[in-house]
């Protein structure tokens, strides 16, 4: 399918050829007929886009000043590396459409295939010829309402709560500030309303149109002049404020118009120095919009598909969207005088130009059209033409890879760009997008939305699977049964009971005392554990490897703190940071140790409604009395470095900070080594391990009893966790 992106690094919009979504539980496959573009959040993107690295930097001093951060703590090149990889990255634009069902993921009720409906979301009614959207941000589009009109449903629910946040009633009387789009649509829904509207604009063409669209307008220079003959006196009731400027004269000029006790809605992105003389004598209501209504920016809403009771939140965005499609039901207004341009897609350059005011003619409401023809999803394309090679045991080794996403981008295919012996040959993600993206970057053969296609491709030799977590050991399983050798990025899996699938697809057995795991010939499988490939860690491992006596780890993370609302704390798809993320210092204490935890204890600080059991001690006894303690923070501040181990045994002391200093003390002396210029985690290393594993040693370069156990013990400590107490870890369950 053809869609519109902007690629923030070199600043180009272009309409390339993408895999169409694949259907997934929740969403619903929409063929796109209309979309709208948001002149002003589209052309700030692609302005942004367009600057150079400095004038990047300068409109986004915010950014900046987390490179700075990241310079210090992980050095130079890696925060080189990772600001370039942030750039340079295909934005999908667009988020209000309409378009017909052609597919309904489980789980959604109330759509039939070939029904109209109205799109939003940014990331999701995008320009493309094939839209994925979640089911609560899309409504039927009833017969009376046409396919353009249908597309304005986004920006008209903007509107809509912007004016919903005025709390006004009938016969009062709203100030709108900047008649672009959204200026307009919530002004005609204010009037629709039963509320009086004035319109105040700069610019002429658009001033000349609220006039003949029936409102009373003026430049903001003659607010003084109308605002005392149209309000009788007394000032607006509420005053909507939504023009695109960073300057703050708008919510200057709200004050002077609005009467005492009156609400401003910013509902357009400008500045915000609210002059407080007026501000207090008045005792203004100042409230910024945000976006479509409650349920924006809420991933249970709005990904997940959980609505709120209509009893307790009467306007959620997919009802705004729904009730702005029954005022056009109704012709309680006309959109169609904004119309100021229709362009078919492949001629969305020329919308872009005409937005970036290249040509400096006026425009307001900008259609692109999709041609109306028969077309089926296209969720493979190919991207370059490589020869095919015969099946074989030995190199070049081919490579597919599912999920594209930051890790992927920033981490993994940059190493594996470096490294001989490989071929890239297919990648796979859901939006189809990102896998487009880097699959050319990357020079893969061809990109695809369904996992299906790549396990089924007797060309691949191993699949790299970097999805969310609650993916991971389905897609290892039926990769394994494909045949496939599997690197798993951690966790392995996110409940027990996937683990026995796993080693299912392995082959595997274990003997009757569980004390051992024995894999029959079958793909090796890898679990993303690259701490314990890091020079640094190595070399610690290598300090303590004459030890006689328990050795005390002490692994300090300052990990930072994520929402509650993020995909990561879910149960259901993260499996929260203790399975989630704490894996990867378990492993690093385990190798260090070269042993297997026999019990756990565990504790969090309250929650306090604001963490989620993410700030945790967790003590681990091993059977030669070792002693490993994993503290695990989210409550404190990025600024400070992330990551500290600390190893006390037999009379040595090692600590590294940071995988950027590490020292180690032994017989009174101290022996130090830093990396300046970058950190250094082990992926690179990692990755060369399983590569050599496959094509040569045929041995896992971490034993399963490693990869299975740490699983398990954390399964174990998530139930010291509740327990309170200290819980005994058993190595079983595995046939």
């Amino acid at each position: 399918m053809k869609q519109i992106v902007q690629n923030l690094r070199n600043g180009k919009t272009e309409l390339i050829e993408t895999p169409t979504p694949a259907v997934k539980p929740g969403y619903i496959l929409v063929k796109t007929r209309v979309s709208l573009v948001s002149a002003g959040t589209e052309r700030m993107v692609v302005e942004f886009a367009g600057k150079s690295l400095l004038g990047k930097a300068r409109s986004r001093p915010d950014l900046v000043r987390q490179m700075l951060q990241k310079v210090r703590q992980e050095g130079a090149l890696s925060a080189l590396e990772q600001a370039f990889n942030r750039l340079d990255q295909a934005m999908p634009l667009g988020y209000s459409s309409m378009g017909q069902v052609i597919a309904i993921g489980e789980g959604v009720s109330g759509f039939r295939v070939g029904q109209r409906v109205a799109c939003g979301g940014g990331g999701y009614a995008v320009h493309a010829e094939f839209a994925l959207v979640p089911k609560n941000l899309l409504v039927p589009v009833p017969d009376g309402v046409s396919d353009e009109a249908a597309a304005f449903a986004t920006v008209g629910a903007i509107g809509m709560h912007a004016f919903r946040l005025t709390r006004a009633q009938v016969g009062e009387r709203i100030a709108v500030i900047g008649m672009g789009l959204v200026g307009f649509l919530a002004a005609l829904v204010a009037r629709a309303a039963g509320c009086e509207v004035a319109a105040f604009e700069i610019n002429p063409w658009r001033l000349e149109l609220c006039r003949k669209m029936g409102f009373v307008a003026a430049e903001p220079s003659q607010a003084f002049e109308l605002t005392p003959a149209f309000t009788e006196g007394k000032g607006f009731d509420a005053v909507i404020i939504a023009a695109d400027t960073p300057s703050s004269q708008p919510v200057e000029l709200a004050a002077k118009i609005a009467r005492s006790r009156a609400t401003v809605v910013a509902a357009g992105a400008v500045g915000e120095n609210l002059p407080r003389k007026p501000y207090y004598e008045k005792e203004l209501f100042f409230v910024n919009s945000r976006s479509y209504g409650p349920g924006r920016y809420d991933a249970l809403y709005e990904e997940q598909g959980v609505d709120y009771p209509i009893d307790y939140v009467r306007w959620t965005e997919g009802r705004n969207l729904a009730a702005f499609i029954r005022l056009l039901e109704k012709q309680a207004f006309d959109v169609r005088p904004l119309i100021s341009h229709r362009f078919p897609l492949e001629r969305a350059s020329e919308a872009y130009a005409l937005l970036s005011n290249k040509h400096g003619e006026p425009f307001l409401a900008v259609l692109f059209e999709y041609p109306d023809r028969e077309q089926e999803p296209t969720p493979t394309i190919q991207l370059s033409s490589h020869q095919k090679h015969t099946k074989q045991a030995t190199l070049p080794l081919r490579i597919g890879l599912i999920g594209a996403g930051n890790f992927a981008s920033a981490v993994l295919l940059p190493i594996l760009k470096r490294m001989e012996g490989i071929e890239l040959r297919g990648i796979a993600s859901a939006s189809g997008l990102s896998a487009q993206h880097l699959g050319r970057k990357y020079q893969f053969h061809y990109a695809t939305s369904e996992v299906e296609r790549l396990l089924e491709d007797t060309e691949i030799d191993l699949i790299l699977i970097l999805t969310r977590h609650n993916l991971h050991a389905q897609q290892t399983a039926a990769a394994l049964r494909a045949g496939k050798h599997v690197f798993c990025e951690k966790p392995l899996a996110i409940r027990e009971i996937d683990l026995s699938l796993i080693w299912a697809a392995l082959g595997g057995t274990v003997d009757q005392a569980g004390a051992k795991f024995e894999a029959a010939e079958s793909p090796l499988l890898m679990v993303g554990f690259n701490r314990r490939f890091a020079p640094f860690v190595q070399k610690l491992k290598q300090f303590l490897t004459s030890r006689q006596q328990p050795a005390l780890i002490h692994y300090r993370i300052n990990a930072g703190y994520i929402p509650r609302s993020h995909w990561v704390q879910d149960a259901q798809q993260g499996g929260g940071r203790l399975i989630g993320e704490v894996c990867h210092f378990l492993d690093t204490i385990v190798y260090l140790l070269d042993a297997l935890p026999k019990s756990v204890w565990a504790k969090s600080l309250p929650d306090q409604q604001w963490y989620c059991e993410d700030n945790l001690i967790i003590n681990f006894s091993f059977e030669d009395g070792s002693l490993g303690v994993i503290t695990y923070l989210a409550n404190g501040d990025k600024a400070y470095p992330k990551e500290r181990i600390e190893v006390f045994c037999g009379g040595k002391v090692a600590v590294l900070d940071d995988f950027r200093r590490l020292e180690l003390v032994h017989d009174g002396r101290r022996h130090f080594e830093r990396s300046w210029l970058r950190q250094d985690k082990g992926h690179a290393a990692e990755m060369r391990a399983f590569l050599h594993s496959i094509t040569q040693s045929g041995i896992p370069p971490i034993p399963y009893s490693h990869l299975f156990g740490v699983s398990q013990a954390l399964f174990t400590a998530q139930q010291a966790l509740r327990s309170g107490k200290e819980e005994t870890i058993t190595y079983l369950g595995l046939r």
